[in-house]
């Protein structure tokens, strides 16, 4: 603190001063021409002042880091390392990181190993507790339950910062015993909400509860409620979810103050960070619809940082931690510098590093599959309407509706229009398997199957035929888990995620290159552009999010909270 005040006076030269920039000012929502003085990680003042170093700032901006306020590095792929390299030079200095899908596959040694890898990265990575474990009581996941008092031992932990989505909304407003002492246990941290399409007096109960922020929020209306609500709100703009156009839209239009949104990812792939951005495309984005620069970078940074009771964060100014974006131009967000804890970021040295090796089994063989054969993929089809799973484009929400399906034999034949869907467990304990029609997703003269499928992450399989259906799953064991394409009768594409069925071990560059060809290939097939064709099937067993989901135990109808 010293030497903070001695460089603040202008009686000892900082460290770095970034000079003659224009300052994105948070506090008043200008832009400043001034200097950025930083001694150790820390920015000492703003003014005129000389340094050790000098860095020319003159007709660029300079801007606070930005904040992921909720995300899932195991979305990306990759692990916190390789994560970094594409966030950091998107300008994110800081994530708000649930593990829960790790947590869900392996437990606590799940935990565990994210707690250990965010301490290879120059990225400030906050872990929140995953709330749901598992996320709802009719699909099978691999970790088992878990409760308050397995929780406990980890708020010790200055990594666990506080309670991740609490995505049994329904079990909130109902009082559970076992949600309120997950609440009680996290009542002085910050306890993240998920509640899509709740509204009126549960909402408000929900919030009453102590659930301090909300992402789940696909339009205008409901994200207005919610904020009317008392909810911090972060407007996600993910891989497969993209709502952040819808809501803000209508805030502009409305006038609506957005002192408390914030932006988020929640799940975004590697190869969409490197194309189109982190949250610098939320800024980008937010811009272009009106929002006025200064304010759309606040919301990345700022109030982010106030959201979570980050008090020295998220700012440009003296006492802040010195996380800094040197930004060519502040529309298109074209990050030339990034500085972290006063540091500037070597990307060449960063690139350099490779993974730590993953030594304990446990963690790469967790696939073990049923056996399986065609007559297990088989769906009953007597000419009666059944319910379908309807895809949305642009959206991990699914509609439901009723339909005759076209059958050879009484039982269910796929084709382009009707997909067939198949969920598989994959933990080795019920063997389940589900089936059911889905519409949207368009695929013709193949599959596509994935163990990355929220939250149990069983195996997720769609296609218009059985047996690539059966390849495709039969690949994935093999593996040991990933994504697996396959087409009249042959392996086409392939990429394993070898850690717990979600992670890769292998470099981002590797893992996006894949990708970006696996993608091609299921346009190739059909799958229109309007659907991720991976993140979206990933969704498809999630019970949290209406309306129509598949489990190993069978269709679900969210809404009606019952099998169907």
């Amino acid at each position: 603190m010293e030497n903070l005040i001695h460089v603040a006076n202008g009686k000892a030269l900082a460290d770095i001063v970034l000079k003659n920039g224009y300052v994105i000012n948070v506090f008043t929502e200008e832009i400043i021409q001034t200097d950025v003085a930083i001694i150790g990680n820390r920015i000492a003042a703003l003014g005129d002042y000389e340094g050790k170093k000098t860095i020319d700032c003159t007709g660029k901006y300079i801007a606070p880091g930005f904040i992921d306020a909720h995300m899932h590095i195991e979305s990306a792929m990759v692990t916190p390392l390789e994560f970094s390299k594409y966030a950091l030079a998107k300008g994110t200095t800081t994530v708000f990181a649930d593990p829960h899908e790790l947590v869900n596959v392996l437990g606590q040694k799940g935990l565990d190993f994210m707690l250990t890898s965010i301490e290879e990265t120059p990225m400030t990575t906050h872990i929140m507790m995953p709330s749901c474990v598992p996320a709802t009581d009719i699909d099978t996941n691999g970790a088992g339950e878990i409760l308050a008092a397995d929780m406990a031992p980890y708020l010790e932990n200055k990594q666990v910062f506080g309670l991740a989505e609490m995505m049994r909304f329904d079990d909130v407003v109902k009082a559970d015993g076992k949600i309120l002492d997950k609440l009680t246990l996290f009542k002085n941290q910050i306890v993240d909400g998920h509640a899509p399409g709740l509204t009126g007096k549960p909402l408000q109960a929900y919030r009453a509860a102590g659930i301090d922020t909300e992402h789940e929020a696909e339009n205008y209306e409901e994200a207005i409620e919610k904020l009317r609500a008392g909810f911090k709100l972060l407007i996600r703009e993910g891989s497969a979810a993209r709502n952040l156009e819808a809501i803000l839209k209508g805030f502009v239009e409305h006038d609506i103050a957005l002192d408390h949104c914030m932006f988020c990812t929640d799940d975004k792939h590697l190869e969409d960070i490197e194309k189109e951005g982190h949250i610098d495309f939320c800024v980008r984005k937010a811009i272009a619809l009106g929002v006025p620069a200064a304010t759309a970078y606040k919301m990345a940074s700022y109030n982010a940082a106030r959201a979570y009771n980050l008090h020295d964060l998220g700012a440009v100014g003296a006492g802040y931690l010195a996380d800094l974006l040197i930004i060519d131009d502040l529309d298109q967000i074209s990050v030339e510098l990034v500085i972290k804890n006063g540091e500037i970021i070597d990307f060449d040295q960063l690139n350099s590093q490779n993974i730590a090796p993953v030594s304990d089994a446990d963690l790469l063989n967790s696939v073990k599959l049923p056996k399986i054969n065609q007559e297990n993929l088989e769906l009953k089809a007597d000419n009666t309407p059944v319910k379908v799973i309807n895809l949305v484009a642009q959206s991990i929400l699914t509609r439901g509706s009723e339909e005759i399906l076209p059958s050879v034999d009484g039982k269910f034949e796929a084709n382009r229009d009707f997909n067939k869907a198949c969920v598989i467990e994959r933990h080795g304990h019920s063997g389940g398997i589900g089936v059911s029609a889905i519409k949207g997703y368009n695929i013709e003269n193949g599959a596509i199957a994935t163990s990355v499928s929220h939250d149990a992450h069983n195996i997720t399989a769609v296609g218009d035929n059985d047996a690539d259906i059966l390849l495709a799953v039969k690949e994935l064991d093999r593996i040991q888990g990933g994504y697996v394409i396959a087409s009249k009768g042959e392996i086409v594409a392939a990429l394993p995620l070898e850690l717990a069925g979600i992670i890769s071990i292998q470099a981002g560059k590797t893992v996006q290159a894949q990708l970006n060809k696996m993608v091609a290939h299921a346009r190739a097939l059909g799958v229109p552009e309007s659907i991720d064709p991976f993140m979206t099937l990933s969704f498809i067993a999630l019970t949290v999010i209406p309306e129509l989901r598949l489990t190993d135990n069978g269709l679900y109808d969210v809404n009606l909270g019952q099998f169907v």
